[in-house]
């Protein structure tokens, strides 16, 4: 690969083109719904009498996936194929319900279960809602006589629907509540909030039903708040870095097949779901030494993102926000950028979802996967201790794939980087705009009291929050029973006694490693912080090297391990207790998928994973579920306005002892002149 300073348009054009996906006689199991399985879905239950209200509102439709042991015993060439099922949520007469619809046949689709929900919690808000919701405030004439008395035209505002949250155990209905913005001189209406006004919309009835204008803010000012290019330059007075591209002389390094992609030494299934967004299924590595494929992750994707503000005030109490459970991520992801969202050298994917009349959505790449060369190493050594000095080394290259999801004012971007060493890296960077609300301070040294934020413009405090954000990894190393262990470093002092470990020479202290093998569940919480450092594996007890190694693959936290320091009897933490600690290890449920819950609208928390693993099952050589939550407390600063840099936290599945040996060591040293990380152009040498 040679990056260079510039390429003709077409060249660039050419390269990153959407994948062309093979046809197959019949889909992968796991593969996400066609948007004709979606509307054999909708035909079924509308042709159905179960349901006897109308209208419908599908709030979920996905994948309800086989059984693993179906998927995993598949004969992919020559077996007939599993039947398609569809897994349909909807809302009619404010009652939920759930239905399993077989889409095998499309011409024939028949509802196979359904259900009432009749417990706490509801689904997620369609954007038909959303919609409708925003255009409630302006014809209801109390809030039309407090934007006048703003001195405020009513045409100039616009107003938002976010989650109530739950504050009670009393109530039933499902709520929603209105913030309003003002629209006038910056597309970057989020800085410019209607403080001390709150709308109670009763979703279900789509009609306001409580109200309060409780106190009266200077609109923070448009100056400054917007970053569309035409609005901020030119000039443009920012860092000036060369331009440049990525080009493969040869073309792609991986192939799509259908939703299989194979590269270099790895292969995985790709698909999307409306509200988990990006899911990776089957991967695997291939083992040079043993001549084989092997397992390591049966399902990986993003459970939920909690995000909970620290402002107690009236107007911002009940933003703790569920991104996945109360709107969807997948329904949130937005088409990525050619040449900037993704590099030159990409290949995009589409994704299908429901909408509130259950029929197909096109999400247009929403998934890029591409090749990346940033000039890092994956291993070197220089020796010089011999007569001839000798320098190995190998760069790195990686597999990215990567969606980016719009949730609300925040951008998440989701990265799931597969290495060459056997290593699976998920990254999620925080980018977007900062929650502000307006305040009367126009200067730091005139706030006397908690302001639960940062003061970032006048008039405007940016308010303190987290970000939590949870996967769920169901491991197979090496195939489905697999253990937790923790590898806790412990100190030891020298007693000089071989039969203690120790030895007769002036050293003092050590340390050793004490091994736990995870019995239960209550054994596989695990707390990074404050405790005692330790390596968290994943073996397979019935696997071994050579050596006698149990194989397996470590955990390893990159930074950003914040947990909630929201009191446990806070209704926010009850609704995500997960997030007092960083891993949970439970057994495998196929209906455990969602940390939050199914049904996390104002959900009482009494169905979520903190709950489920009260049960205290065993994981000892089980089919084992690892979750995991980058945690971070964002206290805002100046830099972070209007539009806040990527900011990032990451975690690595890493081979331990998964391997004989380095896979890397065989790989081929790079050839002098065309160097994957080449920089090229005039004045170069």
């Amino acid at each position: 690969m040679t990056i260079l300073p510039m390429l003709p348009v077409f060249l660039a054009t050419i390269i990153s083109i959407t994948a062309t996906m093979a046809a197959s006689s019949h889909p992968h199991p796991l593969d996400p719904l066609t948007p004709e399985e979606l509307r054999a879905a909708r035909a079924a239950v509308h042709a159905s009498s179960i349901i006897p209200a109308r209208p419908l509102n599908f709030h979920y439709v996905g994948l309800d996936e086989p059984d693993k042991s179906h998927v995993l015993s598949y004969d992919y060439h020559h077996g007939p194929s599993i039947p398609r099922h569809a897994l349909v949520i909807i809302r009619a007469q404010s009652q939920s319900y759930e239905l399993r619809v077989d889409v095998t046949n499309t011409s024939a689709p028949s509802i196979i279960s359904h259900a009432i929900h009749n417990g706490a919690g509801f689904p997620r808000f369609t954007t038909e809602e959303l919609i409708a919701a925003n255009a409630l405030p302006p014809m209801y004439p109390p809030f039309v006589e407090s934007v006048r008395r703003r001195r405020l035209d009513i045409g100039n505002v616009t107003c938002g629907m976010l989650p109530m949250g739950r504050f009670s155990d009393g109530e039933a209905r499902r709520l929603g509540k209105m913030q309003c913005y003002v629209l006038v001189g910056t597309a970057n209406y989020y800085a410019r909030p209607l403080e001390g006004v709150t709308l109670v919309v009763d979703v279900d009835q789509m009609a306001i039903v409580g109200y309060k204008d409780r106190l009266m803010y200077p609109v923070p000012k448009a100056e400054g708040t917007d970053y569309r290019a035409d609005k901020v330059g030119p000039p443009f007075t920012g860092p000036v870095v060369a331009p440049g591209v990525v080009v493969q002389p040869e073309g792609r390094g991986f192939h799509i097949d259908g939703r299989i992609v194979r590269w270099a030494n790895w292969e995985f299934h790709l698909s999307f779901d409306m509200r988990a967004g990006t899911v990776i299924s089957l991967a695997s590595v291939h083992d040079a030494d043993a001549g084989q494929r092997r397992r390591v992750l049966y399902h990986g994707s993003v459970s939920e993102i909690f995000v909970p503000y620290m402002d107690p005030e009236e107007e911002w109490y009940f933003r703790t926000f569920f991104d996945a459970g109360e709107y969807g991520l997948g329904t949130a992801a937005i088409p990525l950028q050619q040449g900037s969202d993704c590099p030159a050298n990409a290949a995009y994917l589409d994704g299908y979802y429901a909408d509130q009349d259950g029929k197909p959505v096109k999400a247009e790449n929403v998934i890029c996967v591409f090749e990346r060369y940033a000039g890092d190493i994956a291993w070197r050594h220089t020796e010089t201790g011999l007569p001839q000095q000798i320098t190995e080394v190998r760069p790195d290259v990686s597999l990215v794939v990567r969606m980016v999801v719009a949730a609300g004012n925040y951008d998440y971007i989701f990265d799931w980087e597969l290495k060459t060493s056997g290593s699976i890296r998920c990254v999620v960077s925080l980018t977007g705009i900062m929650a502000v609300k307006a305040t009367p301070y126009t200067h730091a040294e005139q706030i006397m009291e908690d302001a639960h934020g940062t003061l970032v413009a006048e008039n405007t405090v940016a308010v303190y929050h987290d970000h939590f954000i949870t996967y769920r990894l169901d491991l197979d190393v090496d195939g489905t029973k697999n253990s937790f262990v923790k590898n806790t470093i412990t100190p030891m002092r020298n007693t000089g006694d071989p039969a203690t470990g120790g030895a007769d020479t002036p050293r003092r202290s050590y340390w050793t490693v004490r091994r736990e093998v995870a019995e239960t569940e209550a054994d596989g919480q695990v707390g990074l912080n404050g405790a005692p450092p330790a390596d968290l594996l994943f073996v397979n007890p019935g696997k071994k090297t050579r050596l006698g190694n149990d194989v397996g693959y470590r955990l390893v936290p990159g930074g950003a391990t914040a947990t909630s320091l929201l009191s446990d009897d806070d209704y926010p933490q009850r609704r995500a207790g997960y997030t007092k600690k960083q891993v949970w290890v439970t057994p495998y449920n196929k209906s455990e998928m969602w940390a939050s819950g199914l049904y996390t609208g104002q959900s009482t928390g009494d169905d979520n994973l903190a709950v489920w693993s009260k049960r205290n099952r065993g994981i000892k050589n089980e089919d084992i579920v690892l979750w995991y939550t980058v945690g971070v407390h964002h206290i805002p600063y100046q830099e972070d306005f209007p539009v806040m840099p990527t900011a990032s936290g990451a975690f690595e599945l890493r081979p331990a002892n998964f391997f004989e040996r380095n896979q890397l060591i065989k790989t081929r040293p790079p050839g002098h002149g065309n160097s994957p990380n080449c920089s090229c152009g005039a004045g170069s040498r």
